[in-house]
């Protein structure tokens, strides 16, 4: 979201992004064990070759050192970003890891499918890690989900920003209440001042629609 296009914007916290990234870790493990075994296995499965069956040879070597390798690859991202994220106490990400799980499955097994579900995961993860913003502007809200939503004024009874949460009251009787990410730039003032941008709003909105009404 482009913050210069709005007068406030609001981040949201996301409680699910521990969870996403041990299923992560789990599938590309799960991955560069398949790639290793599938490796190995070719490589010492002798094949019969010839109409007359007169001689045994490694099966597909070349493959199964590809196979073999991007297991190792797969290994050391795990490696390298356990290490940033434990260490360094830095966010990572599995999406490049699971994309190249993603292509092992599609091009190194004779289940090519999964391949396809690991892309779905690659967007998913994408998403997961992605800031929820709301962005809040004269006429208009909107929340930064895949799909943007756009909301106006008069679809809300209340909006308030208070100890961090953030509340969203709709006229459709729903409630929206999420942490905001901590900023040590932050203070009271300014959520007094958003606070009051919202009120002028509605007030705004409300006088609209009672001028329409009338």
């Amino acid at each position: 979201m482009n913050t210069m296009r709005y007068k406030y914007v609001v981040i949201l916290k996301k409680n699910n992004e521990r969870t996403t990234d041990l299923l992560s870790v789990l599938l590309c493990l799960f991955s560069a064990l398949a790639f290793a075994f599938n490796g190995l296995h070719n490589l010492h499965s002798p094949t019969l070759h010839g109409n007359n069956g007169g001689g045994w040879f490694t099966e597909a070597p070349t493959q199964s050192w590809l196979s073999m390798a991007v297991s190792v690859i797969l290994l050391a991202g795990l490696i390298t970003n356990l290490i940033i994220s434990r260490v360094k106490g830095r966010q990572v990400r599995y999406r490049y890891w699971l994309l190249v799980s993603a292509i092992g499955w599609i091009g190194l097994t004779p289940i090519p499918w999964i391949g396809l579900v690991f892309m779905a995961l690659t967007v998913l993860e994408s998403q997961t890690k992605r800031p929820l913003e709301i962005g809040f502007d004269l006429d208009h809200i909107v929340i930064n989900t895949l799909i943007s939503r756009r909301f106006i004024w008069s679809d809300f009874n209340n909006i308030i920003l208070k100890d961090g949460l953030l509340t969203l009251d709709f006229k459709s009787n729903r409630l929206l209440q999420r942490e905001v990410v901590d900023d040590e730039d932050e203070d009271d003032a300014d959520e007094e001042e958003f606070n009051m941008f919202c009120r002028e709003q509605l007030a705004a909105s409300s006088s609209s629609q009672s001028v329409k009404i009338f």
